[in-house]
């Protein structure tokens, strides 16, 4: 409602009061009328000077003040002074808006809050497991343990594997940190996707026996496919995920390899015939050191990042990333990337 509207319902109402008392003692219509006009003229001129004054020229100033906030120097400086027709009104949606992004803020900084502690926490445990095992080892040899060859190279070995697994760990921080920083580039090229899957299926076959798993990628795929991004970066994404087929897979299972050409995407499945994903956990499987069940993933090893990792290329590559389980079934998890085209020319970019 604008000013001049609400002043004059304001002064309109106190010329009705007034003349209605004046008709109440004076019994003449003529009285009422008079009344009702000068006291409302002179209300509304009153109070208009009052409102104006004291209270509508503070909303203004207020207003200007949010609204500049809003914009921002620069776009301020571009669109000029603005003022607004009805800032009253105006104030009140502005106040509203920032009420909710406020609220939004504060939401999400709780969120990345209630993160940044399960993220220390997780990787505060990632690293005292095997550093606390390789104390135990250490203290037990210095205990006598070396006066047995047999129990000091069995202590030594298993010395090393904690070792390792602190080497993985530091390294796939590593990775992740250069990766959310942008410090390593994404050279995306032209590439035949099949001839790709065909090498790391071929470089995972040990591991596939070891876990008595068997990878299958089906003869129709003999037919090339092109497309454009990092090579490098690609295998790893297919290294993690079929090494997660791998331990969370079915003994005596399959891993499934299939690929699907959208219209200008090509999309790659990796599919698993394990124990399967509870629904809750989905959409937090990306995060780092998230895990669905700690005790067996700790068990099989690994750094608890090689999902995260695998989403920050796809994402450095702007495709997508999903996965979709059933409990008892097996999972799929999928990813997407762009198709090539015939006249494609390689340009380094930075992710």
């Amino acid at each position: 409602m604008k000013l001049r509207t609400l002043v004059f319902l304001n002064a309109f109402a106190v010329g009705v009061s007034i003349a209605a008392v004046n008709l109440y003692f004076q019994h003449k219509w003529f009285f009422f009328w008079v009344s009702l006009v000068i006291a409302t003229i002179v209300s509304y001129l009153v109070f208009y000077y009052l409102i104006n004054k004291y209270v509508y020229t503070k909303i203004k100033i207020i207003y200007k003040m949010i609204h500049s906030l809003k914009l921002g120097k620069d776009l301020k400086d571009a669109l000029g002074e603005y003022i607004s027709p009805d800032p009253i009104n105006d104030v009140e949606q502005e106040v509203k808006e920032w009420a909710r992004d406020k609220k939004q803020e504060i939401d999400d900084l709780k969120k990345q809050e209630k993160f940044r502690k399960e993220f220390l926490s997780n990787i505060s445990h990632e690293f005292k497991t095997p550093l606390f095992a390789i104390e135990g080892y250490v203290e037990a040899l210095q205990d006598g343990g070396l006066k047995d060859p047999e129990t000091s190279k069995g202590f030594l070995n298993k010395v090393s594997k904690n070792v390792d697994r602190l080497s993985v760990l530091i390294k796939d921080l590593n990775e992740i940190s250069k990766l959310e920083s942008g410090e390593i580039p994404i050279n995306s090229e032209k590439f035949e996707l099949t001839a790709l899957i065909k090498e790391v299926m071929e470089s995972l076959e040990l591991k596939a026996d070891k876990y008595k798993i068997e990878l299958v990628f089906k003869n129709k795929y003999d037919v090339p496919t092109w497309v454009v991004a990092d090579r490098e970066k690609i295998r790893q994404v297919l290294v993690n995920l079929i090494d997660n087929s791998f331990k969370y897979g079915k003994e005596n299972g399959h891993t499934y390899i299939t690929i699907f050409t959208l219209h200008d995407q090509i999309l790659t499945e990796i599919t698993d015939e394990g124990i399967g994903i509870n629904e809750e956990h989905l959409p937090r499987l990306f995060e780092r050191f998230y895990r669905t069940d700690s005790s067996r993933s700790r068990q099989i090893g690994g750094s608890g990042l090689g999902l995260a990792i695998v989403k920050h290329i796809v994402e450095a590559h702007n495709q997508t990333i999903n996965v979709r389980s059933t409990q008892g079934l097996g999972s799929t998890f999928g990813f997407t990337l762009q198709k090539a085209k015939e006249n494609f020319i390689s340009i380094p970019l930075i992710s």
